[in-house]
Order: structure tokens, then C-alpha cells, then sequence
């Protein structure tokens, strides 16, 4: 508990405790000299009603003085005034108290749930060492790290920029920034994201971002601009209170004044007065609907989700269609080979050394994917790029690789049809596919030039260069067989896409820019509900619209039915921009794709959407109940109120019970947790 906090319950409870101490002696008749006579008793009971309420007293009389006086500090004042004028000396004191006890419970739960998102501020590094030409080591401020330059991070300590690890190897603990509560190994060559902690181990890292772009500056921006963005409830209400509060205080004075005129009894109206004025503080609506989404907030952030605004939980609270890009999204955006199809008599370690050796100099993921398989396959064999003496891209085909004696042929099936290569065709519609041939040299096509070749490949001797077979032939050429590569599916996205539908969500959409039987048949896989393919970025744009155009047309309206679409890449800012809610992938997805989105996924797992949606309804929900249950129990005792039919203590639970209920419903946000 905060020293604060801690501070104000202390003075509460002295306060309570000398109260209750008044009222026994009060109501036994111990002491008589006091509570037997007005003004002694008033002043006796007044010592308690300061040490709570001094500050309420203060601030109501500041807004009377600053002419903004309707608010809930002005209606508790004058309904204890009012208490103290009718001879109600206990029940002034305990309106004030209890009053005070369900302020703490406020800012008690507010800080509570404020936690999960305040937490986030010790993420940030408040010291980085820096790795100088003479190999001494300086330690500077984060913000003087400048791009390139060598950190040393020691175990325990916080990473204070994203980087490259050069040298060591430890578990990173991004349990701050994720939710994730794993730590994860890293090594060199791979990325580290700042206010992850270090484990054990010393890393050596190459600082790839200033600080102000790192990560951990974009979230703590992230979370001081979240509270800016209210929800429609949480407006609402502000506005309700603004003109609802001086209702109730004029209201309380028609009922003090005009009774009082007809019955010619002002104690009993006055007091009746005040008791509607306690029971009528909209405590319990200013306070339980924010907080029901400020709770919202710190659990989605929790589990890794960061939310831009309370706004944004509202929408996603009644999401409707879901849209998703493919590449780095559902998948990982890393080719690899899913499958090797030799041809009859080809080995497939040699029909992967073919494909290698003519893709050696190559950049592009399908030439990476089929190396880094060449070298999984020869157990650390580098691959020798200078047998290869010429190399021609064919536009829309392949490439054809020149060596000493022979020639590889790596393309799709257009490139083998060209060159008349008698192939078989593979039919895997997710995947890309790789033909491999090789046109000997008539002159050079004996075994012994053959195990030339493949130990020049290997660069060994030859000793296992083996034998490339005889496969199909037409002429000199001979098919070797197929080389299938796909970009994995991430191994959540199914599970995340069947959940999101038992969450509500009605259609889950892919957009995406590749041809239309891989996109197809991912789609089919995951179990999408529609899929669009061969798509330019501005064309994803123009397919959101149309989504969008379609849900107005069919129930927006009425369901106040929304859209989200999830992405990573710069090319999806503008859609991002464009949907109702924009979703990206904060781990590894562009700046670009962060800033343009709504809520960041900080680990870039599918399986978080989800929770979040069920994070957002369960917001959206508490705080309705909090609305209903409020205004119908205080409806209720302001009815009855005014037939004379409660008293100040009825009051007190209608204000004070009422909000610490609405509060205590509201804390339930904080226990929402991952699931799947």
C-alpha cells in the first residue's frame, strides 16, 4: 500500500475509533455534561468530523470561493451542515466518514489497477554501459546512446536500447513487457528489445535504436497518452455529472424550503434535505465506470496488450469482423522448406546441393530457405559460390546457374516448360515451389566429373560428392526434383482464430499480396471465414473500406458492429489507420504499424487478441451493471427519501455502499487472465 494511502486509512480510522467511542458514551449516558446538552455535544462530535473531513470542508469551500462549486465535496458539506443544524450530530460525522472510507476504496482500487500499467515506468534503464575504442567502459545516461555503439549488459541489469547481441548468451526476462512470465535464450546474432532484464548471463550488444525510439520509450508514451482517450460511457457520464449535481442541489433546497412553508416543520424537511443530498453524490457512477476501464486497461496490459485508450476496449467490445494480413501476422514471415521431393534416383542431398550451389549469391527468402536447409542437411558444409561462373534471372521463372561443365535450373514450372524439362508437378497450393534441373556438358557428364563437381560443392575432395543419378532426362537436361518452400504458420493462430469466434467475433478476414492458392489454402488451414489475394497495399485499404461499407449497410446502426484489422508491416499503417481498431504486432512489427494502431500486441502472439476481446466485454459489461445498479438503488432511496420513509444512515449505504460495490465489481477486471 502507498505511504499516502497508508497515511489517510490511519487518520480514518482514529477518526472512526473516537466516533464510535462518542456514540457509546453518547447513547449510554456516561456523560452527561456533554451529550446531554446541544452545543457541548456539537463541538465533541465536530473533532472527529475534522480529522476525517477537513480536506472535503476545504475543497468545497475553495470551489464555492472559485465559483465551481457542484461537486460531490459541496453536497457532502452542506448535507452535514445540515445533519449538525437538525441536532444529528452522529449522523453528520458518519456521512463524512463514510464518505471518506469509500474515497479510499476508490483510490485504493484505482491504484491497484493502476499497478499493472504503473509498473511499466520501472522498465525503464536508468543507466547504460558503453563499450569505448580502448576497451574501457563508460557508463552514461540511455539517451546519449547513440546507434552503433558497443553496450555491456551485465546480468541483472536492465537493456536500455534495442540491439543486435554480439558475443554471450543468457535468458532475457521480458516478463515487463510481454506478460510473458518465461524467460527467453538469446544469443548472438539475435535482436534484444529495451527494459527486458538480463539473466546470467554477459552480453556484449550493438545498440540498433536511439533510446527515444526504442521500445521502452514507445510504450511509456503509449500508457501516458491511454488515459486521454475516454470511452462514450466514461463522456457520458462526465457530462451526466456536470448537469445532474446542481439538479440535486436545487432539488434538496425545493425539498428543505417548500414542505417546510406547508407544514410549518423545517427540522424534518431540512433533514430530509440533507439525507437526499448524501444519498444523491454521484460517487458511485464519477468513479466505478473509469475505473472499470482503467481496470480494463491494466489487464490487458497484464497479458502483454497494450491499449492506446478506454475508447478502444469500447469498440472492441462489440467487434464484429476481424481482418488479418498474412505475412508476420498469422504467419511467421520466415520461409522455409517444408519438403523435399526428389526425383526417381536423385538423392535429396543432392538435389538440395544443386539448388544451393544456384542460389548462393541470391537474397532473396526462398534462396535463404533453401541454403540454410542445404546446410542442415550436410551437417555445417559451406557451399562453394565460386564454382559459379554466371548467373541469369529469367524474369517471372527462376534462374539458371552457370558452372564449369554444366548448367542448374531453379525456377517454377514456367522455367521448366521453356526449356522443355520433362518435370513432375507438385501439388501443395500453400507452398512455393522450386523445380531443380541440371544441363550437362556432353564432354564433362561422366561419373568422374560429376564427383568433381559435387566435392568442389562441398569443398572437400570429393570423397562425398556421391552421385546426382540419372532422374528424368530430355537431352543433356535432367529434372532433379522439387524443392517445396512456405511461410510457417505461426503455431498459435489457429487456436487464436477459433477463440476469437467463441468470443463473439462473426467473420475472421485475410488480406493479403500473395497469389491466390497460397492464400487459399492458409485460409482453409486456419479456418478463415473469407480471403482476399494479390493485393497492393493501397488495394488493402480500399477492401477494408468496402468491409466497412458492408457492415453499415447491415447492421452498424443498430449493433454498433466494428472492425479491426491486425498487422505488422509499414505497407499496413494506412490500413491500420483506416479500421475501427488497429492491432499490430509491437515485438517485431514496424514503427510505422505501431504508431498507426490502436493496441500493441508486445509479443507479436496471436493467442492475445482474444483475451483481449474478452478483457474489453467484460469492461464494457461491469461498467454497465455499475450504471444500472447505481442509479436504481438511488433512485430508489431518493424516493424514499422524500416520503420520509429512510434516514441518513439508509443515505450513507446509498452512496458509500453503493460505490465500494460498484468499485469491488469493477476490481474483478484485474483477475482476467491467459487462457489460451
Amino acid at each position: 500500500m502507498e505511504p499516502k494511502l497508508k497515511k489517510e486509512l490511519q487518520k480514518i480510522l482514529t477518526a472512526l475509533a473516537i466516533f464510535f467511542a462518542m456514540m457509546v458514551v453518547d447513547k449510554t449516558g456516561l456523560c452527561p455534561l456533554i451529550f446531554a446538552h446541544r452545543l457541548p455535544s456539537l463541538f465533541a462530535y465536530l473533532i472527529p468530523y475534522l480529522l476525517c473531513g477537513y480536506d472535503v470542508v476545504r475543497k468545497a469551500l475553495l470551489g464555492i470561493r472559485n465559483r465551481q462549486p457542484m461537486d460531490e465535496s459541496l453536497l457532502m458539506f452542506v448535507a452535514t451542515i445540515g445533519a449538525f443544524a437538525t441536532g444529528e450530530n452522529s449522523e453528520a460525522v458518519a456521512v463524512m466518514a463514510f464518505y471518506l472510507v469509500g474515497e479510499w476504496f476508490q483510490k485504493y482500487a484505482l491504484g491497484k489497477s493502476r499497478k499493472n500499467i504503473a509498473s511499466l515506468m520501472d522498465i525503464v534503464p536508468e543507466e547504460a554501459n558503453v563499450e569505448r575504442a580502448d576497451g574501457s567502459i563508460e557508463t552514461v545516461d540511455p539517451d546519449d546512446v547513440e546507434i552503433g555503439d558497443i553496450l555491456v549488459i551485465k546480468p541483472g541489469e536492465k537493456i536500455p536500447v534495442d540491439a543486435e547481441v554480439l558475443s554471450g548468451e543468457s535468458m532475457v526476462n521480458t516478463a515487463a513487457l510481454t506478460g510473458e512470465s518465461v524467460p527467453r535464450s538469446v544469443h548472438a546474432g539475435e535482436a534484444v528489445i529495451s527494459g527486458c532484464i538480463n539473466g546470467e548471463g554477459l552480453l556484449r550488444v550493438r545498440a540498433t535504436k536511439a533510446f527515444e525510439d526504442s521500445t521502452v520509450s514507445k510504450i511509456l508514451e503509449l500508457v501516458e497518452n491511454a488515459s486521454e482517450k475516454k470511452s462514450k460511457t466514461e463522456n457520458f457520464i462526465t457530462r451526466f455529472a456536470r448537469v445532474y449535481t446542481p439538479i440535486v442541489v436545487y432539488s434538496a433546497i425545493a425539498l428543505a424550503i417548500i414542505p417546510s412553508i406547508l407544514t410549518r416543520d423545517p427540522a424534518t424537511w431540512i433533514y430530509r434535505a440533507c439525507t437526499f443530498l448524501v444519498v444523491s453524490c454521484p460517487c458511485a457512477l464519477v468513479i466505478s465506470v473509469p475505473l472499470a476501464f482503467f481496470g480494463g486497461i491494466g489487464a490487458a496490459s497484464s497479458n502483454g496488450v497494450l491499449v492506446k485508450g478506454s475508447n478502444y476496449l469500447e469498440l472492441l467490445s462489440h467487434l464484429h469482423t476481424v481482418v488479418s494480413d498474412k505475412t508476420g501476422t498469422l504467419t511467421e514471415g520466415n520461409f522455409q522448406v517444408s519438403e523435399v521431393l526428389p526425383a526417381p534416383g536423385v538423392e535429396k542431398a543432392e538435389l538440395l546441393r544443386m539448388a544451393a550451389l544456384a542460389e548462393g549469391m541470391s537474397t532473396h527468402p526462398i534462396a535463404k530457405s533453401i541454403r540454410d536447409a542445404y546446410v542442415a542437411e550436410a551437417a555445417d558444409t559451406e557451399i562453394n559460390t565460386a564454382l559459379v561462373t554466371d548467373t541469369v534471372n529469367v524474369s517471372g521463372q527462376g534462374l539458371i546457374a552457370t558452372l564449369p561443365g554444366r548448367r542448374i535450373f531453379v525456377g517454377n514450372a514456367k522455367l521448366m516448360q521453356a526449356y522443355g524439362i520433362d518435370f513432375t508437378e507438385a501439388t501443395n497450393a500453400a507452398a512455393t515451389v522450386s523445380y531443380v534441373a541440371v544441363e550437362e556438358d556432353r564432354q564433362s557428364a561422366d561419373a568422374s566429373a560429376v564427383a568433381a563437381v559435387a566435392g568442389n560443392l562441398t569443398g572437400s575432395d570429393g570423397a562425398d560428392g556421391g552421385s546426382i543419378g540419372t532422374g528424368k532426362e530430355k537431352g543433356s537436361i535432367r529434372y532433379l526434383g522439387a524443392i517445396l518452400i512456405r511461410d510457417q504458420l505461426k503455431p498459435e493462430a489457429k487456436d487464436a482464430i477459433a477463440e476469437m469466434k467463441r468470443e463473439g467475433v462473426q467473420s475472421v478476414v485475410m488480406l493479403t499480396g500473395d497469389r491466390k492458392a497460397v492464400g487459399e489454402a492458409v485460409g482453409q488451414e486456419l479456418g478463415l471465414d473469407c480471403v482476399y489475394t494479390d493485393l497492393l497495399p493501397q488495394e488493402k485499404v480500399e477492401k477494408v473500406e468496402a468491409l466497412l461499407t458492408e457492415l453499415d449497410h447491415h447492421g452498424r446502426q443498430q449493433d454498433r458492429a466494428e472492425l479491426a484489422f491486425v498487422g505488422d508491416g509499414i505497407n499496413d499503417a494506412p490500413v491500420l489507420a483506416r479500421a475501427d481498431v488497429g492491432i499490430a504486432m509491437g515485438s517485431m512489427g514496424s514503427d510505422a504499424a505501431i504508431e498507426a494502431a490502436d493496441i500493441v500486441i508486445m509479443d507479436d502472439d496471436l493467442a492475445r487478441i482474444p483475451i483481449v476481446i474478452r478483457i474489453a466485454r467484460r469492461t464494457v459489461a461491469i461498467s454497465t451493471q455499475n450504471i444500472a445498479f447505481a442509479l436504481f438503488v438511488k433512485i430508489l432511496i431518493l424516493v424514499l427519501t422524500a416520503f420520509g420513509l429512510t434516514n441518513m444512515w439508509i443515505a450513507v449505504f446509498g452512496d458509500v455502499g453503493v460505490a465500494v460495490l460498484c468499485i469491488l465489481n469493477s476490481m474483478r477486471l484485474l483477475t482476467i487472465k491467459r487462457t489460451i
